[in-house]
């Protein structure tokens, strides 16, 4: 007998295996674009803070990497969607009033906060750790940005100016900027431009495109890589990566303007417009073409806000008015369900969620 027990391979030889790989150690965290050779399982210790990651999810580019401490602060590619709370902003008749309901049980709306002014036809976006309204009337147009904390509920706060004044846009959120899209000014019935304003300063927006015709009473939609304006027969789709013009990839199911717009992790939707209606659409981000209609919501209507949590879409007050708060899951299509009311009964009324 050798006494070697590195080359025996049975498990009832006695023999010792290779040691198990032990965890990447470096003095700076994993990011989405740091590809595990290992895959799911791959262990990551961060030497400067103490943190420890695994990777749970191993896509080139969207790898997740659970942080395994109490405060479960995860490495993970953005995504639109909330996990905490929606709101709504402004609306007609004209008021400032913000309003906030809970993702994690349903319920009606508190209010919380105000706008700088009171207005209605605005338009919401959603960014990091603030919501921001955009625009609106009454006459003249506004083109003011306001700007109020998730993590207190406070007055919001201008901000910043948009490149043209203006009401009845679209906006589309995405991990480092807020877009308006399209809406009209007491000079043009329709625009076309394209403006976007960065999260990490205050600052007015600027002019970065053009839409593929110039359109007001438009909803918006957003991926983790395009923000998309609906309306009628248009569905317009623009890049994040690079500012430039958009292009027309698809259609509603039923054409129909003022409608609202959420968005899931692959797929966008348009819920109700005017006319009247309650038809909630449904395209996926990876193909687009045209809307297939997958459920209706609980009141026909247009003109209402859009909150979209990372499972569920939400549509709050609108035209005719109604004060109803309608949800739908988007892991399974069917009909919305009535879950809340908000303070007021209002429409031309703008959304954000965290």
């Amino acid at each position: 007998m050798s006494g070697s027990v590195g080359t025996n391979s049975g498990r009832a030889s006695g023999s010792v295996g290779a040691a198990a790989s032990g965890p990447t150690v470096s003095a700076s965290d994993p990011a989405i674009d740091t590809n595990p050779s290992g895959g799911v399982g791959t262990q990551w210790a961060n030497s400067s803070t103490g943190d420890f990651y695994v990777c749970t999810t191993a896509t080139a580019g969207e790898n997740v990497w659970t942080n395994v401490d109490a405060a479960q602060d995860s490495i993970q590619p953005w995504q639109f969607g909330g996990t905490v709370s929606g709101y709504k902003t402004g609306g007609y008749p004209n008021t400032d009033v913000i309003n906030k309901f809970s993702f994690t049980s349903d319920g009606d709306a508190t209010d919380i906060a105000n706008l700088t002014q009171a207005r209605h036809a605005l338009v919401g976006q959603s960014g990091i750790a603030y919501g921001y309204s955009c625009g609106g009337k009454p006459d003249p147009d506004f083109d003011r940005i306001d700007k109020f904390a998730y993590a207190s509920d406070s007055d919001a706060t201008d901000v910043g100016n948009m490149s043209v004044a203006r009401s009845y846009s679209a906006g589309q959120s995405s991990d480092t900027s807020g877009y308006t899209s399209g809406g009209s000014d007491s000079s043009n019935p329709s625009l076309d431009i394209i403006d976007k304003f960065p999260w990490a300063s205050d600052t007015n927006s600027t002019d970065v495109g053009n839409l593929s015709a110039a359109n007001t009473l438009v909803m918006g939609q957003s991926s983790t890589t395009h923000g998309y304006c609906c309306t009628a027969a248009i569905m317009d789709k623009f890049s994040f990566s690079s500012d430039g013009d958009a292009s027309d990839v698809g259609t509603l199911s039923v054409e129909r303007t003022d409608g609202i717009g959420n968005s899931s992790a692959t797929h966008g939707y348009g819920a109700g417009g005017y006319p009247a209606s309650d038809v909630i659409d449904k395209w996926a981000f990876a193909s687009d073409g045209t809307a297939g209609d997958v459920g209706n919501l609980t009141v026909a209507r247009g003109r209402s806000s859009s909150q979209s949590s990372t499972t569920y879409g939400y549509v709050a007050g609108g035209y005719p008015n109604t004060n109803v708060i309608d949800k739908w899951a988007f892991g399974s299509d069917g009909d919305a369900s009535d879950v809340g009311n908000l303070t007021g009964t209002e429409q031309q009324v703008a959304g954000q969620h965290f």
